[in-house]
């Protein structure tokens, strides 16, 4: 699992996240979110990085 910044544009990456949830509501934001989720992980492919990945999600600190 990569920890450190991977992303070319990581600010580009978030503006073009922003922008997509402008004027859906917080249900459509949601699934948004649930779909790119699960697009992303279909990308990554690999259920170790993923299962890794949902662990460090849960212990990031807020």
């Amino acid at each position: 699992m990569k920890t450190q910044l991977n992303l070319q544009d990581a600010d580009g990456f978030y503006e073009q996240l922003l922008d997509a949830h402008q004027g859906l509501d917080e249900e459509q934001s949601k699934l948004l979110n649930a779909r790119l989720i699960l697009l992303l992980a279909n990308q990554v492919g690999d259920a170790k990085v993923l299962k890794d990945c949902v662990e460090a999600a849960k212990t990031f600190p807020s």
